[in-house]
């Protein structure tokens, strides 16, 4: 204000110098100039006012943009105070002191995904495979990753690809091809403890692929032709040998049967021969019991019997056409006869 007071005084002094001049020439035209000079000097000193406004307005804006800072979820941001770390802003709206604090580094605290480029790797038994592999991790500690290792990302690669030779080399072709879940259990406790100092938690580490060279693919397929072909030898094998087992079994199975309906067909054979012998023994007592009796009629009765059962027998045989025998029909009449005699004297004993 002093400035400008004492501008607006040297402006009065040098109007009423160029007024006095002015008259004492006593020129219409000169006045006219001498007006518009004191005019212009009045609109330099308004516009000297306006451009100081202006700049404390500018640097208020840059005041406020230093020391307010907004930061999104996800993110933690760390701050450095004359180029050293001091502290580390979470999401939301912080504040800075201007021109001491900066932020330093951005760092993204969700869970990144690392695709690890692919390799070759030799196995125990000296065979190339290509090994392809993707690792998952997460900042937990946003000082420790901006400030412990350079390009964390680079270096997580970079210690995958290492492990990953490391732990496939120690292991047999076979072996690494089908173990994959022991692999990926391995690659994660190592490289997870060696990246623990940078503040990174590795979550998972998958072995996408392994891929051995055309010639072993060819001798893989191969020996699977061969294993395949030699397990469905030996289960053919082994289906003929239960079915001779089965057949054996079955066949024993049946003789057992056999021979026990043998047994109880000769059992009943025998059973049904002690019945009939019993029963001609009783009919022999009683004829003998008749004759010493004095019926000779009981004789009669055997007698025709026998005769009546062997024509049967000789009738019934497969090779005689034609039977040719003397044949007394008066003898057998007579045994008939004697037959009714018989049955009508038990009858009249009965009465």
């Amino acid at each position: 204000m002093p400035k400008v007071a004492n501008r607006q005084v040297c402006h009065n002094k040098t109007a009423f110098k160029l007024r006095g001049t002015c008259h004492n020439r006593a020129s219409a035209f000169s006045l006219h100039l001498c007006h518009l000079g004191v005019i212009m000097d009045q609109v330099i000193s308004g516009s000297s006012t306006g451009i100081t406004a202006l700049v404390i307005l500018v640097f208020a804006i840059i005041l406020i943009y230093l020391m307010v800072k907004s930061v999104p979820q996800g993110d933690n941001w760390t701050v450095e105070r004359f180029g050293r770390y001091t502290r580390t802003l979470k999401p939301g709206l912080r504040f800075l002191i201007p021109l001491m604090d900066k932020v330093g580094a951005k760092i993204n605290m969700m869970e990144t995904v690392l695709d690890i480029p692919s390799q070759e790797v030799i196995t125990k038994d000296n065979a190339m495979v290509a090994a392809d592999a993707v690792a998952f991790y997460q900042v937990v500690d946003a000082a420790r990753a901006a400030y412990e290792v350079r390009n964390l990302e680079h270096a997580l690669s970079n210690l995958s690809m290492t492990n990953i030779r490391s732990v496939i080399g120690a292991m047999d072709l076979d072996e690494s091809l089908s173990n994959r879940d022991s692999i990926n259990h391995k690659l994660l406790t190592v490289i997870d403890q060696a990246s623990n100092p940078w503040g990174v938690k590795v979550t998972r580490v998958e072995i996408k692929d392994l891929a051995p060279p055309p010639d072993i693919n060819e001798a893989m397929a191969r020996q699977m032709k061969a294993e395949r072909t030699k397990r469905a030898d030996i289960l053919q094998a082994e289906g003929h040998k239960q079915s001779a087992i089965l057949k054996a079994e079955g066949e024993r199975e049946a003789r057992i049967r056999e021979a026990e309906g043998r047994k109880e067909a000769a059992f009943l054979d025998a059973l049904a021969r002690e019945r009939l012998a019993e029963a001609e023994a009783k009919a022999t007592e009683m004829v003998s019991k008749a004759i010493a009796a004095g019926d000779i009629q009981a004789i009669n009765y055997f007698v025709a019997q026998k005769y009546t059962e062997a024509l049967r027998d000789i009738a019934a045989s497969p090779n005689s056409k034609t039977v040719m025998i003397p044949l007394e029909a008066a003898g057998l009449l007579g045994s008939i006869a004697g037959i009714a005699d018989i049955a009508k004297a038990t009858s009249e004993k009965k009465t």
